[in-house]
């Protein structure tokens, strides 16, 4: 994981439930390049088309509540999301995309600095969210080590990995 992480934004609203993430009717599907063709195919029906590997989701208060079912951050990361930037998050899906590699980063005001598309800049070691557009900063509370140390291993499965070959 690189404590700097750079791309573009896509912007989401309050209460993205992991149905808006990936449809139920998909959870039949494990194929990680079938399932990114899906995802939040109702919120954002261009994201699939044309995100980027590396492209960051800001949303409002509670994204990921719902379901606890992991194909949500599963389709994320399939797709090649850098990160996830939310006011808050529901405390499952927070936990699995840790779990699953995916920087989760919980910034009290952020949803309000960010139109579509703009740039983003994520400084993990320093706790800051910069719009490139703008050039305004947000603070957060970096990321305990632990967390970390999940991130840079690209998940918890990989983590356990790495320590067992250890």
């Amino acid at each position: 994981m690189k404590t700097l992480i750079e791309g573009r934004v896509w912007v989401l609203g309050r209460d993205v439930d992991t149905d808006q993430i990936i449809s139920g009717k998909y959870l039949t599907i494990i194929d990680p390049e079938e399932l990114k063709k899906h995802v939040f195919e109702i919120a954002l029906p261009e994201f699939a088309r044309e995100a980027r590997r590396g492209d960051v989701v800001v949303a409002d208060e509670n994204f990921g509540s719902g379901s606890s079912r992991e194909h949500a951050p599963q389709a994320l990361r399939a797709i090649g999301v850098g990160a996830i930037v939310a006011d808050s998050f529901a405390r499952i899906f927070y936990r699995n995309s840790i779990n699953l590699g995916i920087p989760t980063i919980e910034a009290r005001g952020v949803r309000a600095m960010f139109e579509a598309g703009d740039p983003i800049r994520i400084d993990m070691t320093r706790g800051t969210v910069t719009n490139g557009r703008t050039g305004v900063n947000l603070s957060f509370p970096p990321l305990p080590p632990h967390l970390l140390s999940l991130l840079e291993a690209g998940g918890l499965v990989a983590k356990v990995r790495q320590e067992l070959q250890a």
